[in-house]
């Protein structure tokens, strides 16, 4: 059933009450998602891990996050984005002091999973609250100001955190990441305007999600660019800045540079995405035929990894995250082709496999790299990354195949 409509708010009154607490939520969860790129020397430095086990630890932010995704649709439905958002929250700042004391492996990976699934929410809510309260013709736009929050805390999470790190250590920045998730928690619980009507979804969830999977443009658009952007998640958030440090030998602070450059790209990826999509529609070339072209320059990107020629290493680390935004094509190209009354739990089925995908690419990139015996600082060699990244462009090449197979079967309506 329907939920009846809200009365509008003023420009102003949406930016300051539902669009700022959502998408400073969703800044933090990528801020933290992405911390450990920068965290990983001192974190490898005084609890001795060793690859696999730094893959594992960063990756379980994203199999909690995966687990998260469900649930958290069924919430967002019943009890509505304010009352939901401040709940998780609440939750994820509990996961970051657990992390700032945690003392074991165990104990970490335990916190971070917690991270993982109490901002598991971030983004969903933001979505949900916003087409709320913003008539729909403005959704776009405000929906690709979101994704560069996101971007913004994704850079966030480079030079800015290696700055703090000159006053505190790493266990006090996740004390200070707790108070602020923690706060805006309560911000999006008391700025918020109450939603009318909420909570009478109660639609069986496994049924639209089978009915999801078996639309044809679900499926097309999930074996073109669900590994990719899988791909894109898992590596940019961990293995690009140990990459940097192992192979390219910079220094942290050069390391926490790129990826500041490289983080910063995704706001510039994200708006260059859309206005790419946009133009070639008018030109009649659909949205897939985008994502298939720039996911073919994704996995040229990561085939560039694996020849190891170490004056492209700025330029890579940067294109990486630059390209990889194109994945994020997936969610306008499911939301275009679905029915109307599957669009949400399509999304929610779409992150729940991505990030699913993003926790195996992470963590295995890490086990590949780890049959590599480190030299003396720790630092594996080139060759176990060539042979993570070789890995990661095979998988890919599948979905490109059967795109290329399939699309000159298919009008461009129906790619």
């Amino acid at each position: 059933m329907t939920a009846p409509r809200t009365p509008r708010l003023s420009g102003v009154a949406v930016f300051f009450t539902v669009f700022l607490p959502f998408a400073l939520g969703h800044y933090l969860s990528s801020l933290l998602r992405n911390v450990n790129a920068v965290l990983a020397s001192h974190l490898v430095g005084e609890l001795a891990l060793s690859p696999g086990q730094l893959g594992l630890l960063t990756s379980a932010f994203f199999f909690a996050f995966a687990l998260a995704q469900l649930p958290v649709g069924i919430a967002l439905d019943r009890y509505g984005p304010r009352r939901v958002q401040l709940a998780m929250m609440l939750a994820a700042s509990s996961g970051a002091l657990l992390f700032a004391n945690g003392t074991g492996f165990g104990q970490l990976l335990f916190a971070r999973a917690v991270m993982g699934c109490g901002l598991g929410g971030c983004f969903m809510a933001a979505v949900k609250a916003l087409s709320t309260w913003i008539a729909p013709s403005r959704l776009p736009s405000v929906h690709g100001y979101l994704i560069a929050a996101g971007g913004l805390g994704a850079a966030t999470a480079t030079m800015p955190v290696r700055a703090a790190l000159e006053y505190t250590d790493w266990r006090g920045l996740f004390v200070i990441l707790a108070a602020l998730v923690a706060c805006t928690g309560l911000l999006v619980a008391l700025l918020t305007p109450r939603m009318e009507g909420q909570g009478a979804s109660r639609a069986p969830l496994l049924g639209a999600l089978r009915e999801v999977w078996r639309t044809p443009a679900f499926r097309k658009v999930s074996s073109l660019v669900l590994i990719p952007h899988a791909v894109f998640f898992g590596v940019q958030g961990l293995w690009i800045g140990r990459w940097l440090s192992d192979v390219g030998r910079y220094s942290e602070d050069g390391v926490a540079y790129l990826l500041y450059l490289g983080m910063a790209a995704v706001i510039f990826g994200a708006i260059a995405v859309g206005m790419i999509t946009e133009w070639a529609g008018r030109r009649g070339m659909p949205p897939l035929d985008v994502a298939a072209a720039g996911v073919t320059m994704f996995v040229l990107v990561q085939a560039a990894f694996v020849f190891n020629h170490p004056p492209s290493f700025p330029m890579l680390s940067v294109m990486f995250t630059l390209v990889g935004t194109v994945t994020g094509i997936e969610y306008a190209i499911v939301a275009q082709a679905m029915p109307r009354e599957l669009t949400g739990r399509a999304a929610t089925f779409l992150n729940l496999l991505i990030f699913i995908g993003a926790f195996l690419v992470q963590a295995g990139f890490g086990l590949v790299v780890g049959l590599w015996k480190p030299d003396a600082l720790g630092r594996a060699p080139a060759a176990a990354y060539q042979a993570a990244f070789g890995l990661l462009v095979l998988i890919q090449l599948p979905g490109l195949w059967a795109f290329a197979r399939r699309r000159p079967q298919e009008s461009p309506a129906v790619a």
